[in-house]
């Protein structure tokens, strides 16, 4: 169920939720503020370190000298959070992993810190959300 009510803005405020509406094409000004509202409420549930799901985004050379063996390691330390992991080969050297996990917030950010910072690792990212 939707409840309406009204919200009371600055101009320039006014002004910088409008661009924002329309640079990521939400189709009117409730749906990005739900969207900040939401977001919100994500990031203190990592704060707080409750129970959030996620990815873990990896991109590495899979010729790299012991780099996969290193990031298998890892994730059977941590198997309790990794829910799946999907490997794809974008070309002849890269792989890209995403490692589906959910747990407490802090042991997430353990886990996708201990697999970035593997030495090869080219990039990595923690995406979290929170638990609806």
């Amino acid at each position: 169920m939707v409840k309406r009510f009204g919200v009371s803005l600055e101009e320039n405020l006014l002004k910088s939720l409008d661009d924002f509406v329309l640079k990521n094409r939400f189709p009117n000004r409730s749906r990005a503020i739900r969207h900040f509202i939401k977001t919100n409420l994500v990031e203190k549930k990592w704060e707080d370190n409750k129970e959030v799901a996620g990815a873990i985004i990896l991109v590495y050379d899979h010729h790299q000298r012991d780099l996969q063996a290193m990031s298998t390691e890892v994730q059977h330390r941590f198997y309790k959070l990794i829910l799946s992991t999907q490997h794809v080969h974008l070309d002849h050297n890269n792989c890209i992993e995403t490692i589906t996990v959910k747990g407490k917030a802090t042991e997430l950010k353990e886990l996708s810190d201990s697999l970035i910072s593997l030495k090869g690792m080219q990039h990595g990212k923690l995406v979290m959300t929170g638990m609806v």
